[in-house]
């Protein structure tokens, strides 16, 4: 769904869905980096793992 169809939806809890989605993912990161883990994401439809150093290196606190 783009932001236009997003912001037109006729539920409105849909385009705060967005905004929790992005709040989360970046939580997400920020825990892996203090724990030392990695995540797993989605790129290109495939699951890719993510390391806490790899996470480091782009800038997440």
């Amino acid at each position: 769904m783009t932001q236009d169809q997003l912001s037109q939806a006729k539920d409105k809890d849909l385009p705060a869905s967005l905004i929790a989605l992005r709040r989360a993912a970046r939580m997400a990161r920020e825990q892996a980096v203090r724990t030392d883990t990695a995540i797993v994401v989605i790129r290109n439809r495939r699951p890719v793992r993510v390391t806490a150093e790899e996470l480091r290196r782009a800038g997440v606190r």
